[in-house]
């Protein structure tokens, strides 16, 4: 969704005066409330995976009243483009993905090696077919409400001052796009003994690695995975002073706040999906076997010494010359 920010921004210089309306889960919505560029956000009914034809058929004949002129389409599977079919959009466009001709009348075909970013390939779908490619990218922006950023602090009843260290050590894809633990932790003691707070950021997903790396740093973390909406967690990464994470929604959220960060990579690969600021440090290893794509790492066995030493093989010592520099 922090990518897609670059495409709205990008029909928007093209037509001020354009109204966009995202169709999406309705747990993105207190990040879309941050974006001015659109006008509504629309609730799918369905969550990941889920097929529903009746109700994508249904919702689609729902939005007929609103007559949009034209809908893009971000995601590549057959299913994403119904709605807009349904709902009589003149102009459908997305790249062909899984057989989508019928679907999509503006149909684009994906050029990889031109288009070699994610948010290149969003904003390509804002230029005519014959553009010249690759397009030049905005950056996305994320404003920040200092009323609901002090509400925030109360609500949490935080002390904001001095220096804070966001960690991020989630990742929905799975373990082989997460920075060990143990790391996080000993990058937690290392700056605590500095006098810096360390707050840690997650889904409920994330709150056993999050307790790990608290209790490992001595519990004198404040813990926020589980605890924040989006909004929420999007005002208190405002306040740090410096953002460590691996490759995910955090982590692009933290690069559109502006905040220096330090992005690491592992299975994922770092020129794909980049933290989209100029702010941002990558690292990664660039071993032979990555980018692998993989949720776990497959070409050794857990007890092996090598088993996701994409990962395992950034220091802490690194990342913290790294927020020294």
């Amino acid at each position: 969704m922090v990518m897609a920010q670059s495409l709205f921004i990008a029909l928007k210089a093209g037509d001020p005066d354009c109204q966009i309306d995202v169709l999406a889960p309705g747990w993105t919505f207190p990040l879309l409330e941050k974006m001015p560029e659109v006008t509504r956000s629309i609730a799918m009914p369905l969550s990941h995976g889920q097929f529903g034809l009746a109700e994508r058929i249904k919702l689609g004949r729902q939005l007929r009243s609103e007559a949009y002129t034209r809908a893009i389409v971000l995601p590549n599977s057959w299913k994403s483009a119904l709605v807009p079919f349904f709902a009589s959009i003149p102009v459908r466009t997305g790249y062909i993905g899984e057989c989508r001709w019928g679907l999509l009348n503006d149909a684009r075909r994906l050029d990889k090696q031109k288009l070699t970013m994610t948010v290149q390939r969003f904003v390509a779908l804002a230029s005519p077919k014959n553009a010249e490619q690759p397009p030049a990218y905005p950056i996305p922006t994320l404003p920040i409400d200092p009323a609901q950023q002090a509400a925030v602090t109360e609500t949490f009843q935080i002390q904001a001052g001095g220096n804070i260290l966001a960690l991020c050590p989630g990742a929905e894809y799975g373990p082989a796009k997460r920075w060990p633990s143990g790391h996080f932790a000993e990058l937690a003691r290392r700056k605590l003994a500095e006098g810096w707070q360390v707050w840690l950021f997650g889904s409920e997903k994330d709150r056993a690695v999050t307790g790990d790396i608290n209790q490992k740093a001595g519990g004198s973390c404040v813990d926020f995975a589980g605890r924040t909406q989006l909004d929420q967690a999007l005002d208190l990464l405002s306040l740090a002073t410096a953002v460590v994470s691996n490759d995910s929604g955090l982590m692009h959220m933290a690069a559109a706040l502006d905040k220096p960060l330090i992005a690491i990579y592992g299975s994922s690969d770092p020129g794909f999906t980049p933290p989209l600021h100029a702010k941002a440090q990558i690292v990664s290893l660039h071993l032979n076997c990555a980018p692998c794509f993989r949720r776990v790492c497959l070409l050794y066995p857990e007890d092996h010494p090598d088993h996701a030493h994409c990962l395992t093989g950034i220091s802490p010592e690194r990342i913290l010359a790294l927020l020294a520099g």
